[in-house]
């Protein structure tokens, strides 16, 4: 039995050396050099290559590199009865919560408004508001926006949260499913997306979602680019109904370099950082998923493919 490590976009070798550091016999093999397709039970993956997953005959279990799995629900090769696992790294939370902290902090201090005056060279002081008084919304509460709520509202802003499904945290008011949503909107100041990409979240960041918040509101995006209608970004930025963008994700990657977000005055463009996953501190997870797989033990981070996270 082997594993076979699949992605584009991303070096391998720091995954082959982090598994065979916990178990130096481990068959780590590289696709499309793999061997014998038939060897491979089980496949780690990040943007894998069109139709690869479909070469392993004898697959019993696919885990994420990371935290999302739309990459792989979303991959008609993914076998129908081959259970789906992600990754859970405690140093992702604290990596997005200090990326969507940075570009909130540049926002709520008027940076972006800095960088205009400064291309003019104009000498405007600005009054900024207080933390109190700046509304911060993250939508999705899984994981990494629970954590990146707490953290927000322990700095003193004022937040609040929503999600498919009801919860409840420390500090943070929280709302759930589409008839709360535009309640959660309207004092929104900055608007964080960290939601799942499901069929119900897809595109869900529109001109109708836009112009439910407050006139010269911030979108920051670090979940999924499919989440966003770029066009209807475009037109809540050019008609001031947004004030800025900070966008970490994208429908293509990496983002086209004719695309019109890398020159929008109003856009800052951050190429899928916000929060990258170190295989030496996910690989222990990995190894005890191919242990149980081996021994028919239930799985850890296992994915619902009906709900897609």
């Amino acid at each position: 039995m082997a594993i076979a490590i699949l992605s584009s976009d991303r070096d391998l070798q720091p995954w082959v050396t982090a598994l065979k550091a916990i178990d130096p016999a481990i068959d780590v093999r590289l696709w499309p050099e793999d061997g014998p397709k038939d060897e491979v039970t089980f496949a780690l993956c990040w943007q894998q290559p069109a139709g690869s997953l479909g070469e392993y005959p004898s697959l019993r279990c696919v885990s994420s590199m990371g935290a999302g799995v739309d990459h792989l629900l979303g991959d008609p090769a993914l076998p129908a009865q081959v259970p789906v696992v992600r990754l859970v790294d405690p140093g992702l939370a604290q990596g997005m919560f200090e990326y969507v902290c940075a570009a909130a902090m540049a926002y709520f201090r008027e940076f972006d408004r800095y960088q205009v005056l400064q291309q003019q060279r104009r000498w405007w002081p600005y009054i900024a508001p207080t933390m109190k008084n700046t509304t911060i919304g993250v939508m999705g509460l899984g994981q990494l926006g629970r954590y990146v709520a707490e953290k927000l509202a322990q700095l003193g802003f004022t937040v609040r949260g929503w999600s498919g499904s009801p919860k409840s945290i420390p500090e943070v008011e929280t709302y759930h499913g589409a008839p709360q949503l535009g309640e959660f909107l309207a004092p929104v100041n900055i608007l964080v997306c960290l939601l799942p990409l499901t069929a119900e979240t897809s595109e869900v960041l529109n001109r109708s979602l836009f112009d439910q918040l407050p006139t010269g509101a911030c979108l920051i995006n670090v979940a999924r680019g499919e989440h966003l209608v770029e066009a209807d970004l475009m037109a809540a930025l050019d008609q001031g109904q947004l004030r800025g963008a900070c966008l970490d994700v994208f429908q293509q990657e990496p983002l086209p370099t004719d695309h019109p977000f890398w020159t929008h005055e109003k856009i800052t463009v951050t190429p899928h950082c916000s929060s990258i996953t170190d295989p030496r501190a996910v690989a222990p997870q990995v190894m005890e998923n191919y242990q149980r797989m081996q021994q028919g033990q239930p799985l850890i981070n296992q994915v619902s493919r009906d709900k897609g996270y």
